[in-house]
């Protein structure tokens, strides 16, 4: 694959890339829509990846490929770029670049050759991990010397400031610092992270990822004004961020607030206190227990915090039907993934239920894996 990437690359730019670098998409345990709440939140990186081939230039130029683009290269001055001057795929790349020269890191002109297997608009974080790739491309190629989580930070900067997406920081923390075999648990506001084995298949268990294809847009601004109403909510409750409201102070502090705030407010305190209940049970060992917390977060996205759409529901609803021990819409919603933990000997008949499903509703057929908890960020080549 290496040689082959190098092969693609020379054909695309003329001479050989200095190396290669991969990224992963995520999938999310559980947390959802806590990370720019400060909270908690607990994704795995996918086996599914966007691989970055990548040399310098010294003109001071970005010459951009995709494999999965219309066949051009997109040709950028790095002295041109700036928010919301890149459009389409291309702005998450050139916002790394931007955004690493904006924290004064000496980075110059590239090529790069970009290949994903990440399914775009599915909730899986394929813009995080072609972030993740090129920081990490660039942090080899001009000698930056910056760890992973520092990384992540750049490449959350450059989809909030460049692509415009007021995303929390849980995409890129896990597209940089997932490690193999674990679930990352990652506290949002000071990033104190800790690696929480999850082995599904010494417990006769598989995470069933199922993409819907619908797609989410969330530069369409309905992320951004759930991200409003929560930050409006602290505000009148007084406090930093909701992070800090305690469960049992949810009901005292739902009294003082709009009625349109409210189902926001719940999903955000329930779903933290889902989050390290989760943790508890995979320490313990009990990931089977971990079923209904799923299917318990799905109602609260569904009914609270209304990102869910009726093709997340219906899987949902077909998985468990089928006899999942749980499930639940994964990712900033409007569309995208669902994710089913299940026995393992009934993986491909709950497989057939949900197709079966969607096929009685008129809903394109659904694509579905297996997700192993697998490596973030790192060189290839």
């Amino acid at each position: 694959m290496i040689d082959e990437a190098a092969t693609d690359f020379e054909a695309v730019h003329g001479g050989r890339p200095t190396g290669a670098w991969t990224a992963p998409g995520r999938v999310n345990l559980i947390g959802e829509h806590t990370d720019y709440n400060d909270g908690f939140v607990l994704p795995i990186a996918l086996p599914h990846t966007t691989r970055v081939s990548a040399r310098r230039r010294e003109d001071g130029r970005l010459r951009l490929y995709s494999a999965q683009g219309d066949g051009t290269i997109t040709d950028l001055p790095l002295d041109g770029l700036a928010p919301g001057a890149v459009a389409s795929w291309a702005g998450y790349p050139a916002g790394v670049f931007w955004a690493l020269a904006e924290a004064g890191h000496p980075v110059g002109g590239a090529d790069l050759y970009i290949d994903s297997d990440v399914p775009s608009g599915a909730g899986l974080s394929s813009s995080a991990a072609l972030e993740c790739a090129t920081a990490a491309a660039l942090n080899d190629l001009y000698g930056l010397g910056l760890s992973a989580p520092e990384l992540a930070l750049i490449a959350q900067r450059a989809e909030n400031a460049f692509v415009g997406v007021p995303c929390g920081a849980m995409d890129q923390m896990a597209s940089a610092c997932c490690t193999s075999g674990a679930a990352l648990f990652l506290d949002t506001r000071t990033l104190e992270q800790r690696h929480v084995p999850l082995d599904l298949e010494a417990a006769g268990l598989r995470l069933l990822v199922i993409d819907t294809r619908v797609k989410h847009d969330l530069g369409d601004g309905a992320y951004a004004a759930l991200r409003a109403g929560c930050e409006r909510a602290a505000h009148l409750l007084g406090l930093p961020a909701l992070r800090d409201l305690a469960p049992d102070g949810l009901a005292a502090a739902l009294d003082r607030l709009p009625g349109e705030l409210r189902p926001l407010v719940r999903h955000v305190v329930t779903e933290n206190r889902r989050v390290t209940e989760t943790v508890d049970h995979l320490v313990r060992g009990e990931i089977a227990a971990l079923g209904p917390v799923l299917t318990a977060g799905h109602a609260s996205l569904r009914d609270d915090y209304r990102v869910s759409c009726p093709e997340t529901d219906l899987a949902v609803e077909a998985a468990v039907a089928a006899g999942a021990l749980g499930a639940r819409m994964t990712g900033g919603g409007f569309g995208g993934s669902v994710i089913a933990l299940a026995q393992a000997a009934i993986l491909a008949g709950i497989s057939d239920a949900v197709r079966a499903a969607f096929r009685s509703a008129g809903f394109a057929s659904p694509f579905m894996f297996t997700a192993v908890p697998s490596a973030g960020a790192r060189r290839m080549a």
